[in-house]
């Protein structure tokens, strides 16, 4: 790492819990951050069963004016329990403080596309009509329960009960249908149609172990599913049948991302790597090393000080970031097998990149949220063509496809 620490990330700021007589105790951790899918609020489990819904701009406009008064001598400043409203013009997003009941563990935003009806086509009534303009939250927590909140208003909708462990993760399908995915330590995933009244349309089983995060691919027809025992399982979302198992990892994964045209799947495990598949052909294209030298499988699928907790996928397709226990997160590119930036991050849970990519958010155990710059650069022509086809065309069409072998592997990622 030290030939890298010339590549320091750009930090722009923090998101820093209140304080409270508790905060020492356990429960206080930032396990899940997540921005809106039209970039307009943030939102982090700060930790003691509280989500903030931050609006996006106006916590970028803070990290501005903290730079500022820095500068002048000041000392940083922390986030107020109060929603600071009184100076909001309307239709400005709101700032809410939401009390879950319980610790959450998972954080969701669905959008609703009116067009795209819900699975349930018997039922003509429902009690929720989701409109155009919806922004739901959804909440993952300790007691096995999900609660799903109007993000404008700060309101409870809906209370969805079935698991019987805590509910680790959340991912709603990017389609704007409204389908959430619930990941479980009870060693199940459970499929809810929020367009109808948030039932519940499928249990996946197939996990013996903690299932720990789930990823839809952009066309919402694949679920990727990873888990302690060195799982990683892929789902036909149409079907709701198993497609296929991806074996290379040596430890518990924990973490899994689709790159945006679909065509690459990020996998983080404690066995300090993260790995690209290809996801329709279960191929490995790279590996991303934590621990130098690479580790033996032994040593991997054990105790040690590099297990990545997340990965994140650019939405330029070209960068992931990882969080590691080493106290650093990486920026990486696709085409290279170092980090381009690192940045110090202690007790480091989470990561995840906001709507336009521009920003990392970073949640830790203490309950605060870190904030880096993403390396910039302009893509190349050839990528945005290739990101363009591998949105609609998977692997195996691409072989056929009447042109130079060369090629072939460039628009598969076989360079990599």
């Amino acid at each position: 790492i030290s030939k890298f620490l010339d590549c320091k990330a750009k930090f722009i700021g923090e998101l820093i819990p209140p304080v409270a007589p508790f905060d020492q105790k356990s429960g206080r951790e930032t396990w899940t951050v997540a921005f809106a899918p039209d970039g307009s609020y943030f939102a982090w489990s700060q930790g003691h069963r509280i989500v903030r819904l931050v609006p996006w701009k106006k916590c970028l406009a803070s990290f501005s004016v903290r730079k500022e008064d820095q500068s002048s001598g000041a000392g940083p400043r922390r986030l107020s329990r109060q929603n600071s409203e009184g100076s909001l013009l309307p239709g400005e997003p709101r700032e809410h403080t939401i009390d879950c009941g319980d610790i959450v563990w998972g954080l969701a935003f669905g959008s609703s596309v009116p067009e795209k009806q819900s699975r349930c086509v018997n039922i003509e009534w429902h009690r929720f009509k989701f409109g155009q303009d919806q922004l739901l939250l959804a909440t993952g927590l300790n007691n096995s329960r999900i609660k799903i909140w109007d993000v404008y208003t700060g309101k409870l909708l809906l209370n969805l009960m079935d698991h019987t462990d805590i509910v680790r993760d959340l991912t709603f399908a990017p389609d704007g249908s409204l389908v959430l995915v619930s990941a479980s330590r009870d060693k199940t995933l459970r499929v809810w149609d929020l367009k109808d009244d948030g039932n519940m349309v499928k249990v996946l089983r197939g996990h013996q172990n903690w299932v720990y995060c789930s990823a839809f691919s952009p066309d919402s027809s694949v679920l990727c599913s990873v888990g302690a025992g060195k799982a990683v399982f892929l789902w036909d979302m149409d079907k709701y049948t198993l497609i296929r198992k991806l074996e290379g990892h040596h430890n518990d994964v924990v973490s899994c991302e689709f790159s945006p045209d679909g065509a690459l799947l990020a996998t983080a495990s404690y066995d300090t790597r993260v790995i690209m598949w290809d996801p329709h052909t279960a191929t490995i294209l790279l590996e991303l090393g934590h621990l130098f030298p690479p580790p033996s499988p032994i040593f991997a699928g054990g105790a040690n000080d590099r297990w990545v907790r997340s990965v994140a996928f650019c939405h330029d397709g070209r960068h992931i970031a990882s969080v590691t226990d080493d106290m650093l997160v990486r920026f990486w590119s696709i085409d290279e097998k170092s980090p381009q930036a690192i940045g110090p991050l202690t007790n480091g849970l989470c990561c995840a990149f906001s709507t336009n990519g521009s920003v990392l958010a970073a949640g830790s155990r203490d309950g605060s949220v870190h904030f880096w710059a993403s390396p910039r650069s302009i893509a190349s022509l050839q990528h945005l063509c290739r990101l363009t086809l591998r949105r609609v065309m998977p692997t195996q069409q691409v072989y056929t496809l009447p042109i130079p072998f060369s090629m072939h592997d460039y628009l598969a990622y076989r360079t990599l």
